[in-house]
């Protein structure tokens, strides 16, 4: 060993540094990539991310070809670099050159690459894979033998293999990366795939026209009043029944009236045969069912009911469309009529009010999870029907009851508490 000359052992020594430091480097690069970039890449035929992904598809073989590689380069450095010493201050040298080269290795082998991976990630993995995919080949034996015993070992510990190579979101961490991805999608995108998220959180009872609220057609009504409803009808499809909602007949689309009229057959009995079966809903179904049933059906509205058949109210795809989309009109106040805004920025309200709608319209965060309607919310609340000129806070929100009836609270002042967040984002399009 004391033949060999200090400039060639200097030189194998920079070199198992760099050896070692590219192993160490390598294995924070490629654990560290995002793994759907990475798909996306490969998708358009990147051939260092075609390399990486066949790399990364068997975690432990990589590991194994990583460890392996930067253990025989350290090793080795290790031994150089005694001989070195040995050379040159003898047994005393010896130890000096192994604590310098911890300190060294420490910097140029470990912390500097694997932080350099962790940075740069795609930079250092994609160039890195070029060349550990043929070591993988040649050394293959000895890494298959260092895996399988590995891997037997975290058997024997109870830890599947198969089950930590998959790489699933949750619910929860898609909405993360959604929330998170900033310029990349603009934001109006982001709150519809949010919502979209949010669909299968959402029932049919939370969006549904309460049973009072349905405009639709009593053929037990006189014939004039019947066909002034119908020429008046904001509605293109209204649901036709006899002597009250729950003996529903049928819906009829105005479109198939108006060619009743144009043919002068426009009576009770043709109005009837031209109505289409009624679509029943069931009243818990999440949204994100109910819009592909609505697909699947070819419908447009549905019937809610409950678990006794009762008709509950009525839902339209437009309904599902606008808990992803937003309201379709320009003005949001003005997409609920029971709205009314105050000069002191106060708003008087129906208590008939969905609050799903209410929290849409004017971006507050009354509670949803219970009652659907401010009604019922107040009710819940206070358990009793309140005298007009109470008042209460609920979730940051002042709230006056104005008008009451006798099982019910009519009409009421809302106003979220100065200070609070919801105090300014209660401003919708004027």
């Amino acid at each position: 060993m004391n033949d060999i000359p200090l400039s060639a052992l200097f030189g194998a020594l920079v070199l198992l540094i760099l050896l070692a430091a590219f192993f160490s480097g390598s294995e924070t690069g490629l654990l560290t990539l995002n793994r759907y970039r990475l798909r996306h890449l490969v998708n358009i035929k990147h051939r260092g991310a075609m390399h990486a992904q066949a790399l990364l598809q068997r975690t432990d073989r990589l590991i194994g070809l990583l460890i392996l590689g930067n253990n025989f380069a350290n090793n080795l450095a290790t031994a150089v670099a005694t001989i070195i010493g040995l050379q040159l201050l003898g047994d005393v040298g010896a130890a000096v050159a192994v604590a310098l080269l911890t300190i060294a290795g420490t910097i140029f082998t470990d912390v500097a690459p694997k932080t350099l991976g962790a940075l740069y990630s795609e930079r250092v993995a994609f160039p890195a894979a070029y060349v550990l995919r043929p070591l993988l080949k040649l050394f293959y034996p000895v890494v298959w033998l260092v895996s399988t015993l590995s891997n037997g070992v975290l058997r024997l510990l109870g830890i599947s293999i198969e089950a930590g190579e998959r790489n699933h979101l949750s619910h929860e961490e898609l909405r993360t990366v959604v929330n998170e991805a900033g310029a990349l999608i603009p934001r109006r995108h982001q709150k519809m795939l949010l919502s979209i998220l949010d669909l299968e959180k959402v029932t049919v009872e939370d969006i549904m026209i309460p049973r009072n609220e349905i405009a639709g057609i009593d053929l037990d009504d006189e014939w004039d009043d019947i066909v002034n409803q119908i020429t008046s009808s904001q509605h293109t499809r209204l649901v036709v029944h006899r002597g009250g909602i729950e003996n529903v007949i049928g819906m009829l689309h105005l479109r198939d009236a108006l060619h009743l009229l144009a043919r002068g057959e426009f009576n009770k009995e043709a109005l009837v045969n031209v109505t289409q079966e009624p679509y029943f809903v069931p009243l818990s179904s999440p949204l994100n069912t109910q819009m592909l049933n609505f697909q699947r059906q070819k419908q447009r509205v549905g019937l809610v009911v409950n678990e006794y058949g009762d008709i509950q109210g009525l839902v339209t795809l437009a309904d599902i469309l606008e808990e992803i989309v937003g309201e379709f009109t320009t003005d949001p106040s003005a997409s609920i009529k029971e709205i009314r805004r105050q000069d002191d920025g106060t708003y008087l309200v129906d208590g008939g009010v969905n609050i799903r709608d209410l929290n849409r319209v004017l971006h507050w965060q009354l509670p949803t999870d219970g009652p659907k309607t401010l009604n019922g919310l107040i009710l819940d609340y206070l358990e009793a029907i309140p005298e007009p000129g109470t008042s209460l806070c609920i979730a940051d929100y002042m709230i006056e009851i104005i008008q009451t009836t006798a099982n019910a609270v009519k009409t009421l002042k809302i106003g979220a508490l100065p200070g609070t967040e919801s105090a300014t984002a209660e401003k919708p399009a004027e």
